[in-house]
C-alpha cells in the first residue's frame, strides 16, 4: 500500500510538501507603515490583519496563493486558489483574528 503522510514524514521524505509562507510587507515613506499590494481592487482598507501567503513557481517567481483583507469597518475578503483548499483558506483566515473574540 501506499505510504501515508505520517510515514513520510517520518522517513524525512518531503518532496510532497509545498512551502507556503507569508509576503513581506515593504515600508512606504509617504505613510510611514508597511503595506502589502492587493490584487484588484477588493481590500480596500489597511488592517493589521491584511495579509498575502505566496509560493515560489518553477520560475522563482512569487504567486499569491491567498489574500485576506479588510473591505470595509465589519467586512473582510478572502481569495484563494490551489494548492489550498476552502477549508484550508478559511481555517487560515480564522487564525489571524485575536481569541479574544470567542470569548466576547
Amino acid at each position: 500500500s501506499e505510504p501515508g503522510i505520517l510515514d513520510k514524514w517520518r522517513d524525512r521524505r518531503f518532496s510532497y510538501l509545498m512551502p507556503l509562507r507569508n509576503k513581506v510587507p515593504t515600508y512606504n515613506e509617504e505613510t510611514k507603515s508597511y503595506v502589502i499590494q492587493f490584487e484588484g481592487k477588493r481590500v480596500a482598507q489597511a488592517s493589521i490583519k491584511n495579509f498575502q501567503i505566496i509560493m515560489e513557481n518553477d520560475k522563482h517567481e512569487e504567486e499569491v496563493v491567498m489574500q485576506f483583507g479588510r473591505v470595509n469597518e465589519d467586512l473582510f475578503t478572502c481569495d484563494y486558489r490551489y494548492p489550498l483548499s476552502a477549508i484550508q483558506a478559511f481555517g487560515i483566515a480564522l487564525s489571524s483574528f485575536d481569541s479574544r473574540i470567542a470569548r466576547e
